[in-house]
């Protein structure tokens, strides 16, 4: 509970409506999109601008209480889980674009702003913000750059950290940054933009973000290719790339997950194919109708059993929804669905999902398989119950495989859900010592005294690499 004095100094900054510590609020925002993970903040504070973001810092730091900054909730890392107490600031309002510069094809916005209605209305001024996460209906910008967000374009066009160009944002002390800015070269120090974005939290709290914009691509196709043979469609992924050409979408569903997106989405998928491929291309009129069609033969080349072309974008756009869609579908099955992301080269990606099925199978869970494919980005989702304590043992031991399989290809344990708490222990597997000494260095010194997210990104102790048992 905050101290009095505490909660008198965030009243004058924000005004009583704005600052919560009632019960139902600190519930409320005890928890995010994880499974399984909660823990009650001291109170919940809604900045209307950056100065009162940093009032509210100076407050904070003052008395070294803990801030989780937060947009939506809907990271699945248990990022914005405040499980050191503390104030949540929740940034919905704000929510404004600043700025649309048309000379420099860049929009200024706070990081509050809902990441569809910023792509809608940039859409209409026709342009392009090409990163679109599966959450992008409820997730904000702010959050997306916490995390450096993914998404079915990334592929083609990159992550949000390839379209953030600037940042205004507020330190642990309550002092006020800017980085970059509406700049296609800057090379003046360390790169403090880069830096901040994926950092979740940890380093600073983001109150202003410059984006860069494109000119939309002029004409685009959608085609499925279905196949019996689910390394023929993982290896229908590496081949179409090794061919030079780059789709702007290139996704994947095993057979679990067609069932249910087609049971949720109503598309009359066969249900007997192994695999699905997701496929479009953007861009002009004639290198699309080319890749499209050389990209028709690679997959009958390995032996898809179907490949069709939607006949019109309202069908696109039904496709696309439908792979949107995976996740909620699949929270249909079982009372807790754990949806995970780990990350491989491209050319790893038939070996990583027969491993998963090999794994989900040696443990007797159920784990389904969509995700990136053509980056190499794949999502194994845990269908199971979160009151049996022992098939969620199950469900943990399997995952801690998966991460371990993808590192042994290359990969990595996260590819844009992001460390939070539930990569926390497996961090160092990638890293490395060295690296997680780095990583803690730069924390110290935007946070000396852990205020920012604490508890996130770095366990207390990592968990011990194991050798996984082949047989």
């Amino acid at each position: 509970m905050l101290d009095s004095r505490v909660r008198q100094k965030l009243h004058d900054i924000v005004g009583e409506a704005f600052f919560k510590d009632d019960m139902e609020s600190l519930v409320t925002h005890s928890y995010d999109g994880t499974p399984m993970l909660q823990a009650l903040p001291d109170g919940v504070i809604y900045p209307k601008d950056t100065a009162q973001v940093s009032a509210i810092m100076k407050v904070l730091n003052e008395y070294r209480i803990p801030l989780v900054s937060r947009g939506s909730g809907t990271n699945l890392c248990g990022g914005t889980v405040p499980v050191q107490g503390g104030v949540v600031m929740v940034m919905h309002r704000m929510n404004a674009i600043l700025d649309i510069d048309l000379q420099n094809l860049t929009a200024t916005v706070q990081p509050g702003i809902i990441t569809k209605q910023f792509i809608e209305h940039i859409e209409n001024l026709g342009l392009f913000y090409p990163p679109d996460p599966s959450s992008m209906s409820i997730s904000t910008i702010g959050g997306n750059i916490a995390e450096c967000s993914g998404g079915l374009r990334g592929l083609k066009y990159g992550t949000t950290k390839d379209y953030v160009i600037g940042l205004e944002c507020v330190l642990a002390s309550g002092e006020i940054m800017r980085t970059g800015g509406k700049l296609m070269k800057d090379v003046a120090g360390y790169d403090l933009t880069k830096l901040l974005i994926g950092s979740e939290g940890t380093l600073a709290v983001i109150t202003e973000a410059t984006l860069k914009l494109i000119p939309p691509p002029k004409y685009k196709k959608t085609m499925l290719a279905m196949y019996k043979d689910l390394y023929g469609a993982a290896r229908t992924v590496s081949k179409i790339i090794e061919n030079r050409i780059i789709p702007a979408t290139l996704e994947f569903m095993d057979n679990p997950t067609i069932r249910v997106v087609d049971d949720f989405a109503k598309l009359g998928l066969p249900l007997d194919m192994a695999a699905i491929l997701l496929i479009e291309q953007d861009g002009d009129m004639e290198t699309v109708e080319r890749d499209i069609e050389r990209i028709s033969e690679i997959c009958r080349e390995e032996l898809a059993d179907e490949v069709s072309i939607a006949s019109n974008q309202e069908e696109a756009l039904k496709l696309l929804t439908a792979r949107r869609s995976a996740f909620t579908a699949l929270a249909r099955l079982r009372p807790t669905t754990i949806l995970e992301d780990a990350t491989v080269p491209r050319s790893k990606i038939a070996d990583m999902v027969l491993e998963i099925n090999r794994i989900a199978e040696k443990h007797r869970v159920q784990i389904c398989t969509f995700g990136h494919a053509g980056d190499g980005n794949l999502h194994p989702t845990a269908t199971t119950d979160a009151r049996d304590h022992e098939e969620i043992h199950r469900v943990e031991l399997a995952f801690e495989e998966i991460f371990e399989a993808a590192i042994g290809m290359g990969g990595t344990i996260t590819g844009e859900h992001g460390v939070g708490l539930v990569k926390a222990p497996f961090l160092e597997w990638k890293v490395g010592s060295a690296g997680i000494a780095m990583m803690r260095g730069i924390k110290e010194v935007f946070d000396p005294h852990h205020l920012l997210n604490p508890g996130k990104m770095f366990a207390k102790e990592s968990r011990r690499r194991v050798v996984i048992d082949r047989g």
